[in-house]
């Protein structure tokens, strides 16, 4: 078994009895522990948990030049009676494995996968508070580790699993504006996958946005720059006329665990939903008629999180963020699932 394999060295020394819950940046603080597995003559091997340090690589490291670099991010949750569960971490394994063969990368063993999340999570649980609303962001990543210059598929890599304290990723209503000029992804490239380099080109348009004092931007597809496809950090959803619309997958979008899980709740409070391309005109007649429109971004990280302001052509708007929005219904049926207060019907709480 893959877990009897993975060597524990716990450490001598934690840093939680310094971190404060009541003020903290999220990502900056890791847990005392993180995960580590190589890859070398094909295959997966030296699995171990060790207390959390810093990587030694070398200055030719191929994943510091041509980019094969891989993530996710997923979270552990503490349910009100204290058992710990891992949000669908099958699904993340899935996507995973899925933007790793795009990256000409080798994908991960599930067995290998769930036991290292599983056994690291058991080992740092405590830092997922009881009575607060605290998660346990978690995030495996694979890089290239051979140590050459020159452009090829790697021949060695690097398993690594870190976990951080989590609370709000978006602790208010964001607020976006439509780009039009820069794109994301075009059909045929690796917008699908969590891959560094998505997140490196996006930078630029986005700190452009924040320095006129939006939060965030959605981004518009690549060949007409009519259709909304998602935002920097999350899937895009809106309520039109009461019914959930949100754009199809496509190798431009990311397919969001929270963007399945929401569509699933939708369908099982029988909220009407509908999967299709939603040009950002149709938003903009909505508001300018005083339709009730709803729009939200939905992750991991940001959960749900609603859009108070979208800038479409230097003009504003401003969606129905009211607390009997459709989308709080949702986020709240969401919650209850994750603490254990109603019915896990679908099995997403993997317990550890």
């Amino acid at each position: 078994m893959i877990r009897r394999n993975i060597s524990i060295l716990e450490t001598t020394k934690s840093s939680l009895k310094d971190f404060n819950y009541d003020d903290f940046v999220f990502g900056v603080q890791p847990t005392d522990h993180l995960f580590l597995s190589a890859f070398k003559n094909k295959k997966w091997q030296n699995h171990r948990i060790e207390p959390f340090r810093n990587l030694s690589l070398s200055p030719n490291t191929l994943c510091l030049h041509y980019g094969q670099t891989v993530f996710e991010g997923m979270k552990a949750f503490r349910q009100e009676n204290g058992a710990i569960h891992i949000f669908r971490p099958d699904r993340h394994h899935s996507r995973l494995n899925k933007s790793l063969d795009r990256m000409s990368m080798p994908q991960i063993p599930k067995d290998l996968f769930m036991a290292a999340i599983e056994e690291l999570v058991r080992l740092d649980q405590q830092w997922i508070p009881r009575n607060k609303d605290i998660s346990l962001y978690i995030r495996p990543f694979v890089i290239a580790t051979e140590p050459r210059l020159g452009v090829k598929i790697a021949d060695e890599y690097l398993f690594c699993i870190t976990c951080s304290p989590m609370g709000l990723y978006y602790p208010k209503p964001v607020q976006v504006k439509i780009e039009t000029r820069f794109i994301r992804a075009a059909e045929g490239g690796v917008g699908y996958t969590k891959c560094g380099g998505n997140y490196g080109a996006s930078f630029y348009p986005t700190q452009k946005a924040k320095d006129e004092g939006f939060d965030q931007i959605i981004w518009t597809d690549a060949t007409t720059k009519k259709y909304l496809e998602e935002a920097g950090t999350m899937n895009i959803m809106a309520v039109i006329n009461n019914k959930l619309v949100t754009p199809p997958l496509s190798n431009t979008i990311l397919d969001g665990v929270t963007r399945d899980s929401i569509l699933q709740i939708a369908k099982d409070l029988k909220i009407e939903t509908e999967i299709r391309r939603i040009p950002y005109e149709e938003l903009r007649s909505e508001m300018k008629n005083g339709n009730k429109v709803e729009l939200f971004g939905v992750g991991t990280a940001a959960v749900i999180s609603p859009i108070s302001r979208i800038s479409i052509e230097a003009e504003d708007y401003f969606p129905y963020i009211e607390k009997d929005a459709i989308m709080f219904q949702l986020k709240q049926q969401l919650e209850k699932i994750r603490k254990g207060n109603i019915p896990d019907t679908h099995k997403w709480n993997h317990f550890i």
